[in-house]
């Protein structure tokens, strides 16, 4: 992993931060619309809509039309979704990362640097509904340095962080459609613990869950 440091976040990191979350957060569009065609609602809808309208109206470029109009609303909609997940997210723990994570105890934010460039971040605090865990956050390596051990290192550095700060896990949340997130937790030890819906109603209505991964410290060998 030559030229690639470690190191806690500074102030002038905040817009690549920011950008490096945003750009991650888009990748799982697509993913996420496959995900919404595969469901049995999704295929029923779609098929009873295109019955409906070729046995009423007698022509076939209407259903059609009907269909891609659909299809266009549901994207917009898995779109809408991922940008008030996106944007609240800026607002809150992004807008001042600082204080939210440099400025507390048991809490810090690290990005990954390759020649004055940033092109990862990780970040860990006391989780919410779990206090007596620390929770991994805002895990990001950009598309055009992967596959060099960057996120592992960063996976690493949280675990040593959570490790000399008394705690004995690290838990995460990450989608459903974040296969390859999923499969690099699971690498680095994380336990798949639950899997559950996000309460958002069309979230509901698709069958977007999101999982929960622990990696216990004192398991580790």
């Amino acid at each position: 992993m030559a030229n690639i440091q470690i190191r806690k976040y500074r102030h002038e990191d905040s817009e690549t931060v920011k950008e490096l979350f945003t750009s991650g957060m888009n990748e799982h569009l697509p993913s996420s619309f496959v995900h919404v065609l595969k469901q049995p609602l999704t295929q029923m809808f779609l098929m009873v809509t295109f019955c409906a309208l070729i046995t009423s109206s007698q022509s076939f470029l209407l259903p059609v039309l009907a269909v891609t109009l659909l299809l266009a609303g549901v994207r917009q909609m898995i779109v809408y979704m991922f940008n008030q997940y996106i944007d609240a997210s800026l607002k809150n723990d992004l807008n001042d990362i600082s204080e939210t994570y440099l400025q507390k105890n048991n809490s810090c934010f690290w990005v990954a640097e390759s020649d004055g460039q940033v092109v990862g971040t990780v970040a860990c605090l006391p989780a919410e509904n779990m206090p007596e865990f620390l929770e991994l956050k805002r895990m990001s390596v950009r598309r055009s340095h992967r596959g060099k051990g960057i996120a592992k290192s960063l996976c690493r550095t949280v675990a040593d962080f959570t490790r000399e700060s008394g705690f004995p896990a690290v838990i995460l949340y990450t989608s459903m459609v974040a296969t390859d997130a999923q499969k690099l937790y699971e690498h680095m030890g994380y336990k798949k613990m639950r899997q559950f819906p996000i309460p958002e109603f069309f979230a509901k209505i698709i069958n977007f869950t999101l999982i929960e991964y622990r990696l216990d410290l004192e398991e580790e060998k």
